[in-house]
C-alpha cells in the first residue's frame, strides 16, 4: 500500500503558530529576574528592611507585586531569596513574626510566615500567596511592622481564612485553612503584596 501524504490543514497550523508564540513570548512564561531584584537577593545574611521613613522606601511599599512563574520559583534566585528573608525575619535586629517581598525590595508576590499553628512554630515561605476565604466576624487586635518602626496599633482581622500559594515542592496552586493568630500574620502580610500597610486600617 502508497503511503497517503499528510496534509495540515490551515486553521491547524495557525493553532501550532499560536501556541509557539505563547510559549515564547507571553509575559511570564520565562524566568525574568531582573538585574536589579538579582543584585538586592545575592548576597548573605540580613536584608535591608524598607520602611516609610525614607520617602523611596515608602514609594515601593505602596506598589502591588507581580506573581512568580513557576520557573521563577524554581530558580536559584527563588532560593536565595527565600533563604535570606528567613534569616532577615528571624534576625535579632528584627525578629518579627512574618516579611513579605517587598519589605526587602522584592516586588513580588512572596512572604515568610511564622506558623504558630504547626508544632515546632516553624518559619515557611510562600510564592503566589493570597487569601481567599473569610469567615466569621473580624476581631481587633494588636499589630505592629518592621515597616513601621515605633509604632503600634489595632486592627480588625478575620480569624478563620483560607489561603492559596503555588507549592514550591510540586509547582501546584495549593490551598489550606489557617485559623487564629497565625491567620492575622498572612492578612498582614498579604495587604503589603498589595501596597497595603497596618496603618491604614487601623481601628478608630
Amino acid at each position: 500500500m502508497r503511503r497517503t501524504p499528510y496534509k495540515i490543514s490551515p486553521l491547524y497550523f495557525l493553532l501550532l503558530l499560536l501556541m509557539v508564540f505563547l510559549l515564547i513570548f507571553l509575559p511570564g512564561s520565562k524566568a525574568s529576574w531582573s538585574q536589579e531584584e538579582k543584585s538586592v537577593i545575592k548576597g548573605e545574611g540580613v536584608m535591608r528592611v524598607l520602611t516609610i521613613d525614607d520617602k523611596k522606601d515608602s514609594l515601593f511599599l505602596r506598589t502591588p507585586c507581580k506573581n512568580l512563574t513557576l520557573k521563577e520559583i524554581q530558580s536559584p534566585e527563588y532560593t536565595a531569596l527565600a533563604e535570606r528573608m528567613l534569616v532577615t525575619v528571624t534576625s535579632p535586629e528584627q525578629d518579627g513574626v512574618g516579611i513579605a517581598g517587598p519589605q526587602v525590595g522584592i516586588g513580588r508576590r512572596v512572604v515568610a510566615v511564622q506558623r504558630f499553628d504547626k508544632p515546632g512554630e516553624p518559619f515557611e515561605v510562600y510564592p503566589n500567596i493570597r487569601v481567599t476565604a473569610r469567615r466569621g466576624e473580624p476581631e481587633p487586635g494588636p499589630e505592629g511592622c518592621l515597616s513601621v518602626p515605633g509604632r503600634r496599633g489595632d486592627v480588625l482581622r478575620w480569624q478563620d481564612i483560607d489561603i492559596a500559594y503555588t507549592s514550591p515542592a510540586t509547582g501546584r496552586d495549593t490551598s489550606e485553612t489557617v485559623q487564629g493568630f497565625t491567620a492575622v500574620i498572612f492578612q498582614h502580610e498579604t495587604d503589603h503584596l498589595d501596597g497595603v500597610l497596618y496603618i491604614d486600617k487601623l481601628v478608630p
